[in-house]
């Protein structure tokens, strides 16, 4: 049963993925009224923002949500569809020049999905894990996840979607991740 107090938002897991989504949404804005010469910052915190959010949902607030919300493993699946489908796209955004002439309409198209993929998570996912799980459960929740986070990779890695996939290849994908960004940072600070 659903113990109710006050917790500050980074002490429950659903303030903290409800503030994310909303940082997520503001940063979809910010690339696309970015210039071009600003685009490709924006969007690189985008992609590290919705690959690091990702994972720590897949590994820890989908599998609480399949065992305690009603009908949770079809509702987790079907936000694992979601997401998979927005890894492909988010792939095919960072291969592609923020200049390009494909680039603003397939970020509209991945706006379009993460944004309706949020929603369902608050509506379905979220509001349900509220309901069947105290205050000191999610404060846990919210410590795991920002564990989670620290960890996770930085670009989107399609078909690693589960929590057993995140632990075998995630630590890998994310060192991976930010060494390849650490020379992205490096070369394009060079003269």
């Amino acid at each position: 049963m659903q113990q109710r107090g006050p917790t500050a938002p980074d002490d429950d897991v659903v303030e903290v993925l409800m503030q994310q989504h909303g940082v997520i949404h503001d940063l979809f804005g910010e690339v696309r009224a970015s210039g071009a010469e600003d685009r490709r910052d924006a969007f690189s915190r985008l992609v590290r923002m919705l690959a690091v959010h990702e994972t720590a949902e897949e590994m820890i607030v989908h599998p609480l949500a399949r065992s305690a919300v009603p009908g949770g493993s079809g509702v987790v699946d079907d936000r694992l569809t979601e997401e998979a489908s927005a890894k492909e796209m988010l792939s095919r955004l960072e291969s592609l020049d923020p200049g390009a002439p494909d680039f603003l309409p397939l970020l509209d198209e991945l706006r379009l999905a993460v944004l309706t993929h949020a929603r369902a998570e608050e509506r379905y996912e979220f509001v349900k894990l509220r309901e069947t799980t105290d205050a000191a459960t999610r404060a846990r929740l919210a410590t795991a996840l920002k564990a989670a986070e620290a960890v996770a990779p930085t670009h989107p890695h399609p078909g690693i979607n589960t929590p057993t996939e995140n632990l075998v290849a995630g630590p890998v994908a994310a060192v991976v991740d930010r060494v390849r960004d650490a020379m992205r940072r490096a070369t394009a600070d060079a003269p």
